[in-house]
């Protein structure tokens, strides 16, 4: 499957399942109840959590399809090593639902604090809850492995039907069953029943026949435990960097501060979703090609994916930076609101690109098996960021906290990548730095700035609408031709594009 048939992939069907997640919302909140939605938010926190329990299990499973793919195991020890982590996924599974439902009377009494919703109605819904993770939970096994195996497209294809499913069939449940938070619940259950169905049976027919089917194996789980346990740390270490800032910040600063501060934070984190699809792409590209050693066709990809990065996140990114005053508010339709939190959101939108740039190198360490330079890195950057925004938050405020976050980001690149290029690529570092960031970055953010230079002063809604259309185009544009290798296959698909009229022509 082809680097952009799958990228293309990724980017429908994470947009797709954004928008069901978006759409229903306010639906959700008028049938139920704002509490009863309140719940919903409990269920994605105690989600984010259990996945936590993945142990870096399914990472690894997705790395090993990908090595599978270029030729590193045989069809009986990947059939063996898929089986092994069902089974263990299994046991954490249920392990979690249990341990819900153990602590569902406790969770509803004594730590949310419902006022209209009777506490058996919210253990009823814990209780759910538990089911409904830990299907989900074994649903991340099947993902992960059809992203390892490259198989996007119907990846996309089925997860897009089934956040269709979910969003519009709890709407009509809601509307023509029960407006209960329970029925809501139980919907979630029934789809994510079907869906890891569909997952099992495509992964399976996916995979070769091997002579005595998977079986449970400690050898398997042996081999991968090194590298599944640096995954572990870095997602711990890396779910403390990310929400470092909220925890202290909640606790240093006012709330209408925080709140802020949070919603500029929420933002800037949208970039993230322009990165993840182009990171589901190349991780198994990368992964097949150094299984194979195949070093010229490695450093290639690698460099496309650093510009694919800059030219898909850079542009937002920088059109956040300079418009964010004029995108707040067309989007909140409060100009003070929007005044307050712009400052903010340029400096984070700042950082969180910055952190953006780190993906490629991230994706390289993983794909050769190497983690122990990330822990290290996150490691040295936990210990330096407490105690830096214990020190910046009551002399400088959210607007000191966020610089920290453009500094500790800015300190990956400076510093922290070298070291990976002492050992991976290493050859590549100035081209890296020159062609895959510095070039259409200035571009960009040279492009950006003379369209916000001549916005005229008077320009209504509709003109700022139109203006900031224009300029996030533009600034797309610039981006993508001073990026070689995205200029060069953009040059190609024009030419295929325009061959046959031409051909026609004469």
């Amino acid at each position: 499957m082809s680097l952009k048939k799958n990228i293309i992939a990724n980017y429908f069907g994470q947009g797709w399942t954004a928008l069901m997640g978006l759409a229903f919302i306010p639906v959700y909140i008028k049938y139920m109840g704002i509490e009863a939605y309140g719940l919903i938010g409990i269920f994605a926190l105690l989600q984010a959590w259990l996945m936590l329990l993945d142990m870096g299990m399914t990472p690894a499973l997705s790395r090993e399809m990908a090595r599978f793919t270029g030729g590193a195991h045989n069809a009986q020890s990947i059939r063996d090593l898929l089986r092994s982590i069902e089974i263990i996924g299994f046991f954490v599974a249920v392990l979690a639902a249990l341990g819900i439902w153990a602590a569902s009377e406790w969770l509803a009494s004594d730590w949310l604090k419902a006022e209209k919703l009777p506490v058996d109605v919210v253990a009823k819904a814990f209780t759910i809850m538990g089911v409904v993770m830990a299907l989900r939970f074994i649903e991340n096994i099947y993902r992960s492995s059809l992203v390892g195996l490259q198989k996007q497209v119907i990846l996309n294809v089925v997860t897009s039907g089934m956040a269709t499913l979910r969003g519009l069939g709890a709407v009509s449940v809601l509307v023509w069953v029960a407006p209960a938070i329970d029925a809501f619940f139980v919907w979630q259950g029934i789809v994510s029943v079907v869906t890891v169905a569909i997952f099992a049976v495509i992964l399976y027919r996916a995979l070769p026949a091997s002579p005595q089917g998977g079986r449970f194996s400690w050898s398997a789980i042996i081999n991968i435990w090194r590298f599944a346990a640096g995954i572990m740390v870095i997602t711990l270490l890396s779910f403390f960097l990310m929400q470092t800032d909220k925890i202290l910040l909640s606790r240093l600063l006012t709330l209408e501060h925080f709140g802020y501060y949070a919603l500029a934070a929420m933002v800037a984190n949208s970039l993230y979703m322009l990165v993840t699809p182009i990171d589901q792409a190349f991780f198994p590209r990368f992964t097949a090609l150094a299984a194979r050693e195949d070093q010229p066709s490695l450093t290639s990809t690698y460099h496309l994916g650093s510009q694919l990065i800059t030219v898909f996140v850079a542009a937002p990114a920088i059109v956040l930076i300079v418009f964010g005053d004029i995108v707040l508010t067309l989007w909140t339709r409060d100009a003070a609101l929007a005044q307050r939190i712009t400052p903010l959101l340029a400096i984070l939108s700042l950082g969180t690109l910055f952190n953006c740039f780190m993906h490629m190198p991230y994706q390289l360490q993983l794909a050769h098996g190497w983690t122990r330079l990330t822990i290290c890195v996150n490691i040295i950057a936990v210990l330096l960021l407490v105690p830096a925004i214990f020190w910046v938050a009551p002399k400088y405020g959210a607007v000191g906290v966020a610089w920290v976050w453009v500094i500790l980001n800015a300190s990956y690149i400076l510093f922290a990548v070298h070291f990976m290029f002492r050992r991976l690529l290493t050859t590549e570092k100035w081209r890296w730095y020159r062609q895959d960031i510095a070039i259409p970055l200035i571009a960009a953010a040279v492009t950006a700035g003379i369209a916000r230079w001549s916005i005229p002063n008077n320009a209504g809604a509709l003109g700022q609408f139109v203006v900031l259309l224009l300029s996030s185009g533009l600034t797309s544009v610039a981006a993508a031709l001073t990026a070689p290798l995205v200029r060069q296959q953009l040059y190609i698909y024009a030419t295929r594009i325009a061959k046959p009229y031409f051909v026609r022509k004469n």
